[in-house]
């Protein structure tokens, strides 16, 4: 029952408050032990069979190490029962970044009804992966469409399913996982065979909560009254269109509810990755408002996989 009130104030929290800069989060830390990590072991002179094994070294000790201090963190606050809470709240809401990437969603939105195309670009660029220099307006608008779609994912669903099973010491093992993907788990030269064995755990870890992304993204897409019958078309037509195996699940939908196309080729670090193209080749211009719709279906998808979870969480508390 604990960690069913746990993660219901996160949850709230998460949207009430973001993610303010200025707040200790367990995630910058872990981001800046993967950058110590990645410095010390991913060196141009290493064999990539070195590289291997010590990218495995490196997720061990980023993985492990996080789930070891979250457990010792939360043994310590169980002296008090209301301390004991609120540690775990507060440390399960730094897994949630709902109500975040809808604010840096925002910030782009707002730079392009100001036709600041290279502040917009600088935006997008400190949530996505790819380069962003060069990318037009509508370009920049699919970045952060593509952005907050996989990343209701990879924020929200994921991490809530996590800290339901788990409470803070899965969640936050999770998000160590996803952020070793996104900081190494790239196929170009400098990260591919040290970021290798941990893009493919962090594969394992979103198979399923990428694909009920994809179902609550569907249910959302029928309760805005966007075009359902399209997303669910688009949607199991594209879902593996995507090098990873898990990413284009709730791309594909929202193309499909949106009428947009996304994807395509990218760059990323100067170097031209192909990827397939997401949803139909129609004449629809990616707008602010396809935008501001994401957004909604993030907040939808976030609510109704909330009180899923929760809910058969209380199912199993209960028996």
């Amino acid at each position: 029952m604990n960690i069913v009130i746990m993660v219901m104030f996160a949850f709230i929290l998460d949207l009430l408050l973001g993610d303010p800069h200025s707040w200790p989060h367990p995630i910058k830390i872990i981001g800046k032990l993967i950058a110590f990590l990645t410095k010390q072991f991913n060196k141009s002179s290493y064999a990539n069979s070195k590289r291997k094994y010590l990218g495995i070294l490196t997720w061990l000790i980023t993985v492990g190490g996080t789930g070891l201090i979250t457990y010792i963190v939360m043994r310590v606050a169980m002296i008090n029962y209301y301390l004991y809470m609120a540690v775990g709240t507060y440390l399960s809401y730094t897994c949630l970044s709902a109500r975040q990437l809808a604010i840096e969603a925002e910030k782009i939105m707002k730079s392009l009804k100001q036709n600041n195309l290279k502040k917009a670009r600088y935006q997008v660029g400190m949530i996505v992966g790819r380069d962003t220099d060069n990318l037009s307006a509508e370009e920049v608008t699919k970045a952060t469409i593509e952005t907050v779609a996989e990343n209701t994912s990879d924020g929200v669903v994921a991490p809530l399913l996590f800290l339901v099973i788990g409470g803070p010491v899965l969640g936050l093992m999770y998000k160590a996982v996803n952020t070793l993907d996104s900081m190494i788990g790239y196929r170009n030269e400098k990260y591919r065979a040290f970021g290798e064995f941990s893009a493919r755990v962090d594969d394992v870890a979103n198979y399923i909560p990428a694909r009920l992304t994809w179902l609550f993204l569907i249910i959302s897409s029928w309760l805005l009254r966007d075009d359902t019958r399209e997303a669910i078309a688009v949607g199991r037509r594209d879902c593996k269109k995507h090098l990873s195996p898990n990413s284009a699940f709730s791309e594909a939908v929202v193309a499909g509810a949106l009428h947009l196309q996304l994807g395509g080729p990218h760059y990323y670090f100067g170097e031209l990755v192909q990827k397939p193209y997401i949803g139909n080749d129609r004449l629809v211009i990616a707008a602010n408002w396809h935008l501001k719709r994401t957004i909604t279906m993030l907040y939808m998808a976030s609510a109704l996989s909330f009180g899923c979870f929760e809910f058969i969480r209380l199912l199993i508390v209960w028996k």
